[in-house]
């Protein structure tokens, strides 16, 4: 029998208000993973109060007593290594090698937050006034709101709300309906494994249907004072409208249809080993992906051929295999947009080159060449293991193609020529690029964010304190002021 998970509020384990739970899925087998509670709007209300009632006593408490809950989290989180990638690998098909990713990640992440609590400084600033003495204070905001995907549940529901806390913020954290125990419930044990006062993180999880409830009390409520928020576009362009209304600040992690360039210099070896780890690593179902090939014509016919032999052999099935590369796709509804995607190319002229169909839950590794510039496929995201190869004259043409979408998220550069590849990186319009990388890469130090319809805002490292953080100015007069009237 499918064992049976609560929300986490205010320091206790809690059933939804009206007692309700809903099935979670193994995307592999279909069968049930697990029984989450169902929570409504009223538990947020109730999650968002806790956190309210605890945020006075925790903006107050130490930073050093904040970093030794941390470091303690993330020893705690290490040591559950097996079993967080158990729960992955069940709960969201995450093959072995993303799933050893996350677990090595997230313990970093959060001892980078224990060395941010001592860094909420303030300045002092020069005065135009005589005896006038000027400074300005970093305080918490109050209550956070983060919302986690289900891509990558361990990483990004946690990153949604440590930095946060680590500024003395509390939080509550709605995952994913499809990874409320990897995105939630565990991240809560662990917290409450180490210490942290009741109420500083409270889970709310939700059944299929509920979210949108859920996202509209965190916006409508006035005590959650920023939100936090990894997904698609479509979703976040919903909740920055409904945001701006209320005059909430957001930080928006959002799509990518992200382009690896490779000149003609590469070294192609490395270009095809790096390609595949960028377009295939956990199926494609990263926001980092590489999703765009974009390769000057003298070295495609040679990198094609290796990227499609390496692409068609990678090992596709069963996520608790150690050898398998492509897990199951989340679900029938995205399955059945990877499908219609890949379709939509083939009736614009876009040739499979390998792939291009389902093996039960999972979809082949896929490599489109001839996709038409300008098509939905060549712009949209298509959120799984696909990606085309593109030709191109010379730099120009691919600096062109690299910005034609409306996404910028991720890019990489591929040449062995570092001064061409630093050149290029600060014309691709991605708020981040690799140079001789793939396009999937982060570390919990790293101001990590997209521009353009990838969203707004900057994750990790201090580039919290500008996202959970007001910056606050505070003024004296040694001596009283002269007025003019």
């Amino acid at each position: 029998m499918a064992r049976e998970y609560r929300m986490y509020i205010d320091g206790e384990w809690s059933d939804a208000a009206d007692g309700g739970f809903y099935d979670d899925f193994n995307p592999f087998t279909g069968e049930v993973f697990a029984r989450v509670a169902s929570g409504k709007r009223a538990d947020a209300a109730r999650a968002v109060a806790a956190a309210a009632a605890a945020f006075p006593a925790w903006s107050r408490t130490l930073p050093s007593e904040r970093r030794r809950l941390f470091l303690k989290a993330g020893d705690i989180l290490e040591q559950k290594r097996d079993e967080v990638m158990a729960i992955l690998a069940e709960e969201t098909g995450c093959a072995s090698g993303f799933a050893t990713f996350q677990a090595s990640f997230t313990p970093g992440l959060l001892r980078e937050a224990a060395s941010q609590v001592h860094q909420s400084a303030g300045e002092i600033l020069p005065s135009d006034l005589p005896d006038a003495f000027n400074m300005t204070l970093r305080q918490p905001v109050g209550v956070v709101a983060g919302i986690g995907p289900w891509n990558a549940p361990l990483i990004l529901s946690l990153r949604a709300i440590c930095m946060p806390i680590a500024y003395g913020n509390t939080a509550v954290l709605k995952p994913s309906t499809e990874s409320s125990v990897a995105g939630g419930v565990l991240i809560a044990e662990v917290f409450h494994q180490a210490g942290f006062p009741k109420g500083v993180l409270n889970v709310v999880t939700n059944g299929p249907g509920r979210s949108g409830e859920i996202g509209d009390e965190f916006i409508e409520n006035p005590v959650v004072r920023r939100i936090s928020m990894t997904g698609s576009s479509a979703v976040g362009r919903q909740l920055a409208e409904k945001a701006g209304r209320h005059l909430k600040r957001v930080a928006l992690e959002l799509g990518g249809q992200n382009p690896m360039i490779i000149l003609a210099d590469a070294d192609i070896d490395h270009a095809v080993s790096a390609a595949v780890f960028g377009a295939f690593l956990h199926q494609g179902q990263i926001c980092m992906s590489t999703r765009r090939i974009l390769i000057e014509r003298p070295a495609a016919a040679r990198f094609t051929e290796q990227f499609v032999k390496r692409a068609a052999g990678l090992k596709v099935g069963d996520p608790r295999d150690p050898e398998t590369v492509i897990g199951p796709i989340i679900n029938r509804g995205q399955l059945e947009d990877i499908q219609k995607s890949v379709a939509g190319a083939v009736r614009d002229g876009a040739r499979i080159l390998c792939g291009g169909r389902a093996e039960g839950p999972c979809y082949l590794p896929t490599v489109v060449a001839g996709a038409r510039p300008g098509t939905p496929f060549s712009r949209e995201e298509t959120f799984g293991p696909v990606v085309s190869i593109i030709e191109v004259d010379d730099v120009e043409q691919a600096i062109a193609v690299a910005n034609e979408t409306p996404y910028g998220l991720s890019a990489s550069v591929i040449t062995r020529d570092f001064n061409r590849g630093l050149s290029i990186a600060e014309r691709i319009e991605s708020g981040i690029v690799h140079i001789n990388d793939q396009t999937v890469h982060d570390e919990p130090q790293i101001p990590f964010g997209g521009i353009k319809d990838s969203g707004w805002g900057r994750f990790g490292g201090r580039a919290g304190l500008e996202e959970f953080t007001e910056l606050r100015w505070i003024s004296m007069q040694r001596v009283p002021r002269r007025y003019p009237f």
